[in-house]
């Protein structure tokens, strides 16, 4: 099933009649100051709408220096972060939101601290037991210090071509790059540490590439129908993640019953090991053995059209106000109890 077959069903259903829906109040923070702003504005939007549509009442807010006296103003009865980028998913934020005594959905500060470091989450999930691409780790300051070209050249004799460059911290694949060639790593660097003080400098892995959402309601998280995302120009880039019509996605994956079993397993199995709530994103790369490797994980699914949280919801027959509304009651749930 393609991204277009995918996002026609259920498009012009409401998501569940007021009668069904306890009217909440559900207060959407989105917008910032990071990259990724435009696409947070987006997604915040979408999720907004979605969430009114199934009868809860919603307001988006944009962070700024009166943030707290607006949430305490809006009274919510809970809220939902798109921020993406360090200001919304690097654990800060959740701080100060738990100040506020507001029950908020997602992954508490430490969790998001957890999977915002990329070798972090890396070594986490391989101490869980999940496949995950060697790599190395280098602050600005190592090529300060030392010879860039030969910790490099050290770096590919052991990985081999091609490489893959990225910051340590970040999302929507800014600053990543596959490097084919020696004569490729000076930009690569340059891009890469346009966004992060630290480069993860990681061993190529060829295959599919599928990214798993993860909800939980209350009773666990549950992996919703894998997305398989096949770029039509090449890579998945940032535009080709926001660019309707550059990628086909596949839901459910076109995967062998036992290999998107073992995805999903390991997905939640990541998930859980960094300590994640509510709603997450796992992504991984199946190679042609059918062995899954992690890659990254998001504590801030995007939530635009050509996101793929949305992609999986209504691969699994549901509407995205119907699951939103089913987190919001779950975060309020777990906050008090």
């Amino acid at each position: 099933m393609t991204a277009e077959n995918v996002s026609s069903e259920n498009a012009t259903a409401s998501d569940v009649s007021e009668s069904e829906a306890e009217a909440l109040n559900v207060l959407v923070l989105a917008g910032g100051i990071s990259h990724e702003r435009e696409v947070s504005v987006r997604g915040g939007n979408r999720v907004a709408e979605a969430i009114r549509r199934a009868g809860a009442q919603t307001r988006v807010l944009e962070p700024n220096a009166r943030l707290l006296d607006e949430i305490t103003a809006a009274a919510p009865d809970v809220i939902w972060s798109v921020l993406h980028g360090a200001s919304g998913e690097d654990g800060a934020l959740r701080d100060v939101l738990r100040l506020t005594g507001i029950p908020y959905v997602g992954s508490g500060p430490a969790g998001a601290r957890l999977a915002w470091d990329k070798p972090t989450a890396k070594e986490i999930a391989r101490r869980a037991g999940v496949q995950t691409p060697e790599c190395a780790v280098f602050p600005r300051e190592t090529f300060s210090e030392l010879d860039a070209h030969s910790v490099l050249t050290a770096v590919a004799d052991r990985f081999g071509y091609p490489l893959v460059l990225k910051p340590v911290k970040g999302g929507s694949a800014q600053g990543v790059s596959v490097v084919e060639h020696a004569d490729e790593l000076p930009r690569a660097l340059v891009d890469a540490y346009s966004y992060s003080d630290g480069l993860l400098v990681e061993r190529h892995i060829s295959g599919t590439e599928v990214a798993v959402s993860i909800i939980d309601t209350g009773d666990g998280p549950e992996a919703l129908p894998i997305v398989e995302i096949s770029p039509l120009k090449g890579r998945y880039t940032y535009e080709a993640r926001y660019t309707a019509g550059d990628t086909d996605f596949y839901v459910p994956a076109r995967l062998t019953e036992e290999v998107a079993d073992r995805v999903a397993a390991d997905a939640v199995t990541v998930h859980t090991a960094l300590g994640l709530a509510d709603f997450s994103r796992i992504d991984l790369i199946v190679d042609a053995e059918g062995t899954p490797w992690f890659i990254d994980a998001n504590v801030t699914p995007g939530a635009t059209e050509t996101s793929l949280a949305p992609l999986a919801i209504r691969g699994a027959g549901r509407t995205e106000g119907e699951v939103y509304l089913d987190i919001a009651r779950a975060a309020i749930s777990r906050a008090q109890a």
